[in-house]
């Protein structure tokens, strides 16, 4: 038999998968994100760019998380404009999806 502490670890990750996993559905449209992510950010994001080089696995996801729940771009605020509140879901959700220890981290393309 397993013991009542064991149970308990079982069952606090499980529930911090799931939760993961409910955040990240209802968030944005990580196809819509990467499009939007090459449109608006790719430019001043790329290696030669002013922002420096930022792809999705430039960060993990809860960094990625961080950064649009705090920063906000605080550097280049400006960066923002123009953007919805969804378009910013969006390209969130595709950079969480792809992030360093996400399951599928990759660059952008």
């Amino acid at each position: 038999m397993m013991k009542t502490s064991t149970k308990i670890a079982i069952a606090a990750a499980l529930m911090g998968c799931l939760a993961t996993q409910a955040y990240a559905a209802e968030g944005g449209n990580p196809k819509k994100g990467k499009h939007l992510y090459k449109k608006e950010c790719k430019a001043c994001h790329s290696q030669a760019g002013e922002g420096g080089e930022l792809t999705p696995m430039s960060k993990t996801m809860s960094q990625w998380d961080r950064f649009f729940d705090k920063d906000k771009h605080k550097l280049k605020p400006e960066a923002f404009n123009g953007l919805t509140e969804q378009d910013l879901k969006d390209i969130q959700q595709f950079l969480y999806d792809h992030a360093a220890d996400s399951e599928q981290p990759q660059t952008c393309g």
